[in-house]
């Protein structure tokens, strides 16, 4: 969330503090540690990374019991004390279960901090962000939360002589040497932490304090025992000697049936559940346990508990069959009472969080065939939560993270019979969040376990196979890609046959892959036979044909076969023109594909001609701003050059940077093309001395906001070391 700043240049946007990324709150009473957190703000200086882990006790058991011991609501404790003291401007925090996650909480603050393009490509905006917080000179603060592999990490890491990382992680192992991090465990409470804080909770009747301090040291300061049984205490009648009597009965009940004796956490739980029902005896708190146990409890957007699906879930074994708002907000009330999750604040922006352990017990605790109807109902109601424009970015990402906690909670159960509708969704969000490493392996994981439950035939099956082809293409992969894209159409023909609508697709995007790969001779032969096959189908002149002959155009036009592709597009655009309209985008779209072959082929005049018509068209359809009309200026300036018209190529070009530069901001990567194209412009034309300043500049933005291998910041450096010699 963006607390303040305003906008200055697009590569240095924030200028004054600013919050990015949801921080949980910090919790009811919660015990300052005034030791661990003054020790930390002395380690955490500029420059610093510290780890926060379990310390000894909790290490004993990873993923146990004994495992929470409060790293995270100590993180926020010290970011909030760095914050309020203005030691950092920029406070940002990311919860690291993921690749997916990390790149897009950074692509996120990319956007905020940066003015990045929201709905450009996630691990550009990313990588963007990283790289700036090295050079900033503005104080930062990084919070990585519940960092699961070092690994999600990979060139993503946070550093730069003016900020600092925090990262909070149950595996302390990877971080012995990584970044000369300073490993901080993290103990369960002192004594005397543990009974201020207890005592803290206990205000509304002091009387409930009575054996406050025997009950601390029962519960072995943990605290996430202390939390839950002050929950109960404070919903219930029951003073701290009473719960320690009840506590005492059932640790040892446990003890016998379990042969040991259980840690404290492993009681109190069972207590809080006890409680939760007593507060929602018609079920409903126990119901949205069951549903948050299966989602990411790092943050569960609020707005999946109240979705139809989710009331449904609730209203099982009441009198209704679906549950209204109020009685789904009075069972998260509830559980939240019991202490078994935390609602956070009550907006529209309100995330559920549930500890990890606590989340196991519950799906242990759920009777048999329990946990397929929750898992049903959970996926239900993440699917109805999806926004269509998946925006909020943050809601979204919160969703993604549900979504991949689901399906580890719950194995091949979302693939049964078929996969879920939600399966396709989390992947689809992934593709459009431009997050394109997480999607080319989440697409390739739910295409084997397609593969194993469903068959190789089956529709799923294949519609997921097609998405990890597109995957793989958007990753620039194109070997893997024609690859995935053969195997899909020789499925399809296999069930289908050879003819049916979803081969000939098939076929077609085979075709595209194989343009991506440059292999245009194969790309020809698959393509020409899809435009004969729509044609027969469907006919000359319907859109499915018409966009398959203008994909074997551009493969005769990359082959260089210029004489083949020209009349192709001819035959496209004077279809377009009169079925679609002589200014509908995709009939602008193949008189500028005309022009370029044209103009490959020589023939300048007629290029130019189609140029400034689709210039003429995009201005008046878009407007003189827009990204499409933008690039159709550089095209026809590019054309210009060619002929040999100086001063009008001179003009576009210039036009063409002034617009990049006005709409996207001068680092943008298409702005910086632009300049390097224009500092070509004006070497061809004699303007040596133009060229060269535009280019040292170009270089200079290139090297700061693209990444070191770029093609264009080489291309850039090349072209100035040629005007130097």
């Amino acid at each position: 969330m963006n607390s303040g700043g305003s906008a200055g240049s697009r590569h240095d946007r924030v200028v004054g503090p600013v919050r990015l990324g949801a921080a949980p709150s910090l919790a009811d009473d919660f015990s300052a540690r005034p030791e661990a957190t003054a020790d930390l703000g002395v380690a955490l200086v500029a420059g610093a990374v510290a780890v926060l882990v379990p310390g000894r006790t909790a290490g004993k058991e990873p993923g146990g019991w004994l495992e929470p011991c409060g790293k995270t609501q100590l993180a926020v404790s010290v970011a909030e004390s760095l914050w309020r003291s203005g030691t950092v401007e920029l406070l940002v925090w990311v919860v690291a279960t993921s690749r997916a996650s990390v790149l897009s909480g950074f692509a996120e603050a990319a956007a905020d901090a940066m003015g990045a393009d929201p709905g450009g490509d996630g691990e550009s905006a990313a990588a963007s962000f990283v790289r700036w917080l090295g050079e900033t000179s503005r104080p930062w603060l990084v919070v990585l939360d519940d960092l699961r592999d070092v690994a999600d990490l990979e060139r993503l890491w946070p550093e730069g002589p003016a900020g600092r990382v925090l990262i909070t992680t149950a595996n302390p192992s990877a971080f012995s040497a990584e970044q000369g991090a300073l490993i901080h465990p993290v103990e369960v409470l002192s004594p005397a932490e543990a009974l201020n804080y207890l005592t803290a909770r206990l205000t509304a009747d002091p009387d409930q304090r009575l054996g406050a301090k025997n009950l601390v040291s029962d519960l072995g300061y943990e605290p996430l025992a202390l939390a839950q049984a002050s929950a109960v205490i404070t919903s219930s009648a029951l003073s701290c000697r009473d719960y320690r009597d009840l506590f005492t009965r059932r640790r040892q009940q446990s003890a016998v049936a379990a042969g040991g004796e259980p840690p404290a956490a492993a009681v109190t739980w069972a207590i809080s559940a006890e409680q939760a029902d007593r507060l929602s005896p018609d079920g409903g708190a126990r119901a949205v346990l069951e549903l948050a146990a299966l989602l990411d409890g790092n943050g569960i957007p609020g707005v999946v508990l109240t979705t139809p699906a989710a009331r449904k879930y609730l209203a099982v074994g009441a009198t209704v069959t679906l549950a209204d708002r109020e009685r789904a907000s009075e069972a998260l009330l509830a559980a939240e009472r019991a202490g078994l999750l935390s609602a956070g604040r009550a907006d529209a922006a309100a995330m559920v969080q549930m500890n990890a352990v606590v989340q196991a017990a519950v799906r242990a605790a759920m009777p048999a065939g329990m946990l397929d109807r929750a898992a049903i109902a959970a996926a239900d109601a993440l699917l109805q939560a999806w926004p269509g424009d998946e925006q909020p970015t943050w809601l979204t990402r919160g969703l993604r993270s549900c979504a991949a906690s689901l399906q580890q909670a719950t194995g091949d159960l979302l693939c049964a019979g078929g996969c879920h509708p939600l399966l396709l969704r989390a992947g689809r969000s992934l593709d459009r969040g431009g997050l394109i490493g997480p999607a080319v392996a989440y697409w390739s994981e739910l295409a084997a376990v397609s593969d194993r439950v469903l068959g190789r035939g089956h529709p799923d099956t294949l519609a997921v196979g097609e998405r990890l082809a597109a995957a793989y293409l958007a990753a620039g992969q194109a070997a893997e890609a024609v690859a995935q894209f053969s195997w899909v159409l020789a499925e399809r023909v296999r069930v289908l046959g050879p003819d049916h609508p979803s081969a000939i697709a098939a076929r077609r995007d085979l075709g595209r892959g194989l343009v991506a790969a440059n292999k245009y001779g194969d790309a020809v032969t698959v393509l020409d036979r899809v435009v004969g096959d729509y044609e027969r189908v469907r006919g000359t002149d319907q859109l499915d044909t018409l966009g398959a002959r203008d994909e074997l155009a551009a493969a005769y036009d990359g082959a260089g076969h210029f004489a083949d592709a020209i009349p192709l597009y001819w035959h496209t655009l004077a279809s377009r023109e009169r079925t679609q309209g002589p200014q509908h985008p995709d009939t602008m779209t193949t008189r500028q594909k005309l022009a370029g072959a044209c103009l490959a082929d020589g023939r300048i005049k007629i290029a130019l001609s189609h140029y400034k018509q689709v210039l003429t068209d995009r201005e008046h359809v878009l407007g003189p701003d827009h990204l499409d009309t933008i690039a159709v200026r550089g095209t026809l300036g590019s054309a210009h050059l060619s002929a040999g018209r100086m001063a009008s190529a001179l003009q576009l070009h210039e036009q063409t940077r002034a617009g990049y530069e006005r709409v996207l901001g001068a680092d943008h990567q298409d702005t910086l093309t632009s300049s390097a194209n224009l500092a070509h412009a004006y070497y061809t034309a004699g303007r040596v001395t133009d060229a060269t300043n535009l280019l040292r500049d170009t270089l200079a933005r290139c090297e700061r906001a693209l990444p070191p291998a770029d093609p264009l910041t080489q291309a850039v450096r090349q072209s100035l070391a040629g005007i130097a010699r």
